[in-house]
């Protein structure tokens, strides 16, 4: 049993608990929190188990790397703290720790990071022993190992296009959608998630990813962008209201240009509310999915939907972000140390856990 330690408690953190919880080869040894109300509650109350896991929520960092955890889920956000994310990732490799973590967009593909994030990891990893992997959903494996997969049944492929299309009126971080995103501000205001070179920051490492895996050389990156206004004023179950004529839906495409055409496309098609840019593509039930089409022959078009929390959309896709990287954790205690990236991770069966006691 390989004693994991949770690193923050939102919602890749609750649901980090309960996959720890139900890993057969994982014992949760302790649950780091900023917020100091937090502090002293079991994880199984932070992490909506209904029961006491006998774990108390702590805030000394100092004291749980000092007990040598084998592994680390850094759950924290990296969005608005990248410096922060990297320190504290940082220090965990330095204790020995293997490190998951969906929070530094940069390392997704981890060969083209940034010298100033990339060798601090090395470093410490130099120093520590420990490893580091970097994945999510989108990006992660709904544009890296799902579409690789999915393009080795073709004969022709011409194109590969992955997309997430959500209301994100499910998603429970109210400040991301309405700042990071710019849901319900004027049309005038700048989102900076979709900031100019922003999307290739953040998805540009996926494309350059399977551009890997494919054997083709990229002649550029590029970014498309469109948003549209809400007709009419809406109210939503989760975030209020959103005012007519503000920012109702968001698409762009970061697209891997090869040989003149963009023949890797990452879409992100995003509503707070379906009235709003009913002419975009929508998921099959109006609520979220990821998508994978491979043009070519056969065309393959593939639709992941998933659920968690009282079938909430978003929750499921960061659900199984965090499977993916707590599935990831037995494979990367076994490897020499080092930082890897979702072409060197196998995605692997859920070995142990069929029909296990559902946290």
């Amino acid at each position: 049993m390989m004693t994991t330690v949770v690193w923050g408690t939102g919602n890749i953190g609750r649901a980090a608990i309960r996959a720890v919880e139900a890993h057969p080869g994982l014992r949760l040894a302790a649950v780091l929190v900023h917020d100091p109300e937090k502090v002293g509650r079991d994880a199984g109350d932070l992490g909506g188990l209904g029961r006491t896991l006998g774990v108390a929520a702590t805030g000394d960092v100092d004291a749980v790397l000092a007990a040598s955890p084998r592994a680390v889920i850094y759950a924290a956000s990296g969005d608005i703290r990248p410096d922060e994310a990297l320190a504290d990732i940082v220090r965990a490799i330095r204790a020995g720790a293997v490190v998951v973590t969906p929070s530094l967009y940069a390392l997704y593909d981890q060969r083209n990071a940034p010298p100033e994030l990339r060798e601090p990891v090395l470093e410490a990893i130099e120093q520590g022993g420990g490893s580091l992997f970097v994945s999510g959903v989108d990006p992660g494996w709904g544009n890296d190992v799902l579409p690789l997969l999915i393009s080795g049944l073709g004969t022709v492929v011409d194109a590969v296009r992955c997309q997430e299309i959500f209301d994100y009126s499910t998603y429970d971080q109210p400040d991301a959608v309405r700042y990071l995103v710019g849901m319900g501000q004027p049309m005038d205001y700048e989102p900076p998630m979709i900031a100019p070179t922003v999307p290739t920051m953040v998805w540009g490492g996926q494309v350059r990813l399977m551009a890997r895996a494919l054997g083709v050389e990229l002649d550029e990156i590029r970014e498309t962008l469109d948003r549209r206004p809400l007709e009419s004023t809406v109210s939503t179950r989760t975030m209020g209201e959103f005012e007519a004529g503000t920012q109702g839906a968001v698409r762009f495409e970061v697209q891997g240009v090869v040989e003149g055409e963009p023949r890797i496309v990452i879409e992100h098609v995003t509503r707070i509310h379906p009235s709003c840019a009913p002419d975009w593509p929508v998921p099959p039930d109006g609520v979220g999915a990821h998508r994978v089409i491979i043009e070519g022959r056969p065309r393959i078009e593939v639709t992941v939907e998933a659920t968690d929390e009282d079938g909430n959309r978003s929750a499921g896709g960061n659900a199984t972000a965090v499977g993916r990287l707590v599935g990831a954790i037995d494979w990367l205690a076994d490897a020499k140390p080092g930082l890897y990236d979702a072409l060197d991770v196998p995605l692997r069966p859920a070995t142990g856990r069929l029909g296990r006691r559902r946290p």
